[in-house]
């Protein structure tokens, strides 16, 4: 049975949705990813262009409500920003709740070049927490 984790940010479009693809992808044979916002709204487009310049395609995803969740099991529900930390709800059916924020890449202003280079800069910090923390061998079953 795969592990299964929530990954939570305020809107949904861009860090829970790069840590859902980063899990996804590099993991997928032992966890299941998922990932909401407390205030979704739309994936943004450059996640998804610094996603799929990383080899990771979340252009078909959508931004979702945590209230699609707050009924299910998961082994880890983690919280990608101070905001979703201090709204999250309750979760009853979670085993662990975790919090590691990260900067918000889409309330950086200036071009559109220096806007894809912090979402370049967060993606891959999120992708070596990712790696970091649900990279680590399954342990045996002796």
């Amino acid at each position: 049975m795969k592990t299964r984790v929530l990954f939570l940010c305020t809107h949904n479009s861009a860090r829970s949705q790069m840590a859902e693809g980063f899990l996804s992808g590099l993991y997928g044979d032992r966890y299941e990813a998922r990932s909401a916002g407390t205030e979704p709204s739309a994936v943004h487009p450059l996640a998804v262009r610094a996603m799929a310049e990383a080899g990771f395609d979340i252009s078909g995803k959508a931004s979702k409500s945590i209230d699609l969740f707050t009924d299910e099991h998961f082994d880890d529900v983690v919280t990608l920003c101070d905001a979703a930390a201090e709204s999250c709800p309750y979760f009853p059916h979670a085993d662990l709740i975790t919090h590691r924020a990260f900067e918000d890449p889409a309330a950086v202003q200036g071009t559109e070049e220096e806007r894809l280079a912090v979402f370049r800069r967060v993606r891959d910090e999120i992708r070596s927490w990712v790696e970091a923390t649900f990279g680590r061998p399954a342990p045996r079953a002796d």
